[in-house]
């Protein structure tokens, strides 16, 4: 479990990223790796589609970092690891918030010569949110190495202003294409670009404002890793900012966004989604 101290509320206020080692043991890990190729194969075990797929067996290029968004939809095991209420926990405390809801997941595997993901910004894909404000546990499924193309961190950035979507995310020929103009606007002559190398199962939390990305995977192992981006309990959809993919759940005449697509994974005040207890439930039976 997930167990935030003032060590790391003192960290991740300096640095705007911080790890918590333990998050997954050896059993959960295994099982969620082998939901990676079922997942990427289109093997869903709900029966729902994931909100987007971004690679596929037999149709992309094999060196391109594979990713699935809202993988909970489609796959128990991967409902079981990111609907966690210490993941929701864990979040709120760390941005400050009364509480967290899951915005969306990512299900990544970066295989060897796997290319980069530019490095970004999470708030930059937030307009359609109030407040537009995200914040990320990244729970690496194998042991990181920087050669590995494991993500990376620029140190202190989540105090830089925001910046607008890169223009390049999967496989860009400069991965620091667009934040070294963004560290320029920002004032920043030296920035500090800390690569994450941590074992199997532990999280790693960051801020939506910390610039962050991932380079060429050089080893011989795969890199995976399953990601829960969550969002304050009392967020909101905009009024009138769309979302291409995620706008889809918004109710007419209303901006409160339903549990059933965004449930709340953790409240101070004891609130948890109804239904999600039972749901991960299945996906731990499912992977007995």
């Amino acid at each position: 479990m997930i167990a935030i101290t003032q060590k790391h509320l003192d960290d991740f206020s300096r640095d705007g990223f911080v790890a918590v080692e333990g998050a997954l043991n050896e059993d959960q890990i295994a099982k969620a790796r082998l939901r990676f190729e079922p997942l990427f194969s289109g093997k869903f075990e709900t029966g729902l589609y994931p909100d987007e797929w971004n690679w596929r067996f037999g149709r992309d290029r094999e060196d391109l970092t594979r990713q699935i968004c809202n993988g909970w939809k489609s796959d128990l095991t991967i409902a079981s690891i990111v609907l966690r209420s210490d993941v929701g926990e864990a979040c709120a405390r760390l941005r400050g918030w009364p509480g967290a809801r899951i915005g969306q997941d990512n299900v990544i595997w970066k295989p060897p010569g796997g290319k980069p993901l530019g490095f970004h910004q999470d708030d930059s894909y937030n307009g359609w949110i109030e407040p537009g404000e995200m914040m990320t546990c990244w729970i690496t499924l194998d042991d990181t190495k920087a050669f590995q193309g494991t993500i990376e961190h620029v140190r202190g950035s989540h105090r830089w202003p925001i910046s607008p979507p890169i223009k390049q995310f999967h496989a860009p020929d400069d991965p620091l294409a667009d934040l070294k103009p963004a560290a320029a606007a920002a004032g920043i002559d030296n920035y500090e670009i800390v690569p994450i190398e941590v074992p199997a199962g532990t999280a790693v939390f960051h801020h939506g404002r910390t610039w962050h990305g991932s380079r060429d995977n050089k080893g011989t192992n795969p890199r995976r890793s399953v990601i829960a981006h969550c969002i304050s309990s009392t967020a909101k959809f905009h009024p009138s900012e769309i979302s291409y993919i995620y706008s889809r759940y918004k109710k007419a005449h209303s901006t409160d966004m339903d549990e059933s697509y965004f449930p709340v994974l953790w409240q101070e005040d004891g609130y948890r989604t109804a239904w999600v207890d039972g749901y991960m439930r299945q996906g731990r039976m499912a992977a007995a």
